[in-house]
């Protein structure tokens, strides 16, 4: 497929603003973006699904998503609207596809009350990537965040585990020295979203 759209999905308390600026280097590369703004805490995925489907409308599209952002993404492909299956490809930032065990503290703590409804896609443990859209799973390893301390012998990006973000059935899995916040706004991890979206060989 040749792709022209990308929806670009942000993670937990941010908003489209936050990938503003990788919208931008899209946009400026001949992308299409829907900078998709939702409340990440009572995500209304019938309204999100409408939107996404609105802007997909038969072409071939593909999905940059930051951390809670892919899960969104996963819900998505999941609804199996007729729209949904214009999705060629899924890129995510630091998601944490298995389940995120920064959630799974917080929602075990007296903190419980700040996730809401995020905490039902935060804690879903997805071990595989089921769907026909390509899969390409990115991690940090610089680990500037809460995980360091919760789990000191871990592997992260601070916010979540790198073994969070890798399931079966993905095509790839990379991992750049980046924190999670970073990941949203590093050019080597922008050039490696254009080799994807142009169907050129990342290796």
């Amino acid at each position: 497929m040749n792709i022209k759209k990308v929806v670009v999905l942000h993670g937990l308390y941010m908003s489209g603003l936050v990938m503003y600026p990788l919208c931008r280097r899209l946009e400026k590369q001949g992308y299409a973006t829907l900078n998709l703004s939702y409340n990440t805490l009572s995500p209304d995925m019938n309204a999100i699904c409408d939107r996404i489907d609105g802007f997909v409308a038969g072409e071939p599209t593909a999905f940059v998503c930051h951390s809670m952002g892919g899960l969104i993404a996963r819900r998505y492909l999941e609804h199996g609207s007729e729209q949904s299956r214009w999705v060629d490809t899924v890129i995510t930032l630091g998601t944490p596809h298995k389940g995120s065990s920064l959630a799974k503290e917080i929602n075990a703590s007296k903190l419980k009350g700040m996730l809401k409804d995020s905490i039902e896609y935060l804690l879903a443990d997805n071990q595989h990537w089921p769907f026909p859209a390509r899969l390409y799973s990115i991690a940090g390893d610089l680990p500037v965040g809460l995980m360091p301390f919760l789990s000191p012998e871990s592997e992260s990006d601070g916010t979540v585990l790198i073994d969070e973000t890798r399931v079966t059935g993905m095509t790839e899995h990379k991992v750049f020295p980046l924190s999670h916040t970073s990941l949203i706004y590093s050019r080597r991890v922008l050039a490696y979203i254009l080799k994807v979206l142009e169907g050129n060989d990342t290796n």
